[in-house]
């Protein structure tokens, strides 16, 4: 049965049309819908912009906008506060209801409270469904009502939900007519740090579909190599919801391999973290750990965000960043091991950094991974493990390819001393021409010892 009142779809990070469940509910039940994006002055200028996030989140608004005209509707995207704008909008068509795909994180669930209460007096419903995960945080709790906080145990338990099936895209949508022009073309975010990949549901699209075709088989073979494409490349499409991780699921699903499916797990093991104990996007999980003594060191932060630390792997991890707003998983651990336990520099800096400038930029999920790394996080790698950068290039990138495409400067070093260019004598250094200190850097710590000096600031945590 059909409303004659319209409805008013609410997009936020769900910019699809294809298994977008609030859309399929509106569209079903209502005669006319508005669909409406709003363009928020506090997350696209706050503490927490990106520039590179801002870019690819008009590339995708400009994609559904078309996806929806070709089906006889129209997005509306209005520049202002939500809880007022989708008030005012909603109004403005006498709609029954506002429908939204469901936020999980502190500022969205917030947002959508005071959005509540504001429609509610106007006898205006705001109703919430599933689509930014495949489980809801109330579908795995621990068997004590709260949080897993080992991820093992969770995987376990969300692993036998039962998963909604993946709904097709509407035919049409038919919009109601509302008073307000569409700011979309006029919104011109400033150029992107990178080369960023095409934003819009049909790019992520094809990038689901080619990965299903011929990388998903060789994932856990190829995930940690950093000179082969080895990985999925869709975080930046599951954090603007260009798909979901039920269309994902679903092709990953048909593979005898679970490892891709744990890592689509490990992004909802943070999100449902940060639902139940919101705090830890401000503080370790680990509250014995808040006391660190970490380092104010400017010089050596700078030099880590500039990609001159003198040890390739890393150097070349923050270079990719910068030049294309994403950087690869294992590479993130190796930067990011680098910078807490080897220049024992806060995870909050490092965690700051890279919102900045990641496409795939999600509070809860980079959150996690800095705690993790860090080892300040729930089931977070033990304190005394640092990635070793010169191993682990040795080992993920070992004919020196990524190393050579990010920091070019040492594209004629030999293999041998690639990966540890100290070590190289004069002779070869001259031969290569690059010399150490002023072509390259030096090393800004000392590379041995790391473990040692990592279990000796750990200690003094529990002296405090």
């Amino acid at each position: 049965m059909t409303t004659h009142s319209p409805a008013v779809v609410w997009f936020r990070r769900d910019l699809r049309l294809h298994d977008h469940a609030a859309l399929t509910a509106a569209v079903s039940s209502h005669d006319k819908v508005v669909c409406l994006f709003v363009l928020d002055e506090r997350l696209l200028s706050g503490r927490g912009s990106s520039a590179n996030r801002a870019w690819f989140l008009k590339e995708s608004l400009t994609a559904l906008a078309n996806e929806i005209a070709s089906r006889g509707g129209e997005l509306v995207v209005v520049r202002g506060r939500p809880e007022q704008t989708v008030v005012s909008v909603a109004k403005s068509v006498d709609a029954s209801t506002v429908v939204i795909s469901r936020d999980y994180s502190p500022f969205g669930r917030n947002r959508d409270q005071m959005a509540r209460r504001a429609l509610n007096q106007l006898g205006i419903g705001l109703e919430e469904f599933p689509g930014l995960l495949a489980v809801e945080p109330e579908d795995v709790t621990h068997p004590n009502g709260g949080a897993f906080s080992v991820f093992g145990a969770f995987y376990r338990r969300w692993a036998q939900v039962a998963r909604r099936p993946v709904a097709p895209a509407p035919g049409r949508i038919a919009t109601a007519v509302t008073p307000f022009s569409s700011e979309l073309q006029d919104w011109r975010p400033e150029r992107p740090d990178g080369t960023l990949l095409s934003g819009g549901e049909s790019s992520a699209l094809k990038r689901l579909d080619d990965w299903a075709r011929d990388g998903l088989e060789n994932y856990s073979r190829d995930r940690d190599r950093l000179d082969l494409e080895g990985t999925s490349r869709l975080s930046q499409d599951l954090r603007f919801g260009l798909v979901s991780p039920n269309q994902v699921l679903a092709l990953a699903g048909n593979c005898d391999d679970p490892k891709f499916v744990q890592e689509v797990a490990w992004r909802e093991f943070y999100t449902h973290l940060a639902w139940h104990r919101p705090r830890v996007l401000r503080s370790p999980f680990r509250a014995e750990y808040a006391g660190l003594p970490w380092r104010e060191d400017g010089e050596s932060l700078a030099a880590w965000e500039g990609g001159r630390t003198g040890f390739p792997v890393v150097d070349a991890a923050m270079r990719q960043l910068v030049a294309t707003g994403w950087m690869h998983n294992r590479a993130r651990m190796v930067a990011a091991s680098f910078l807490t336990k080897n220049l024992f520099i806060d995870y909050r800096n490092g965690e700051r950094f890279f919102m900045r400038h990641l496409v795939d930029g999600d509070v809860a999920v980079n959150n996690g991974g800095w705690q993790w790394a860090s080892s300040t996080g729930t089931d977070a790698q033990p304190y005394f493990r640092v990635f070793n950068p010169v191993l682990q290039g040795e080992r993920f990138d070992p004919d020196g390819t990524y190393v050579r495409r990010w920091v070019p400067e040492l594209s004629r070093v030999p293999l041998r001393f690639l990966h540890k260019p100290w070590t190289m004598p004069d002779e070869v250094q001259s031969a290569s021409g690059c010399l150490v200190g002023r072509d390259y850097p030096s090393p800004i710590v000392a590379p041995e010892g790391a473990v040692e000096r990592a279990r000796a600031f750990f200690a003094r945590a529990g002296e405090r």
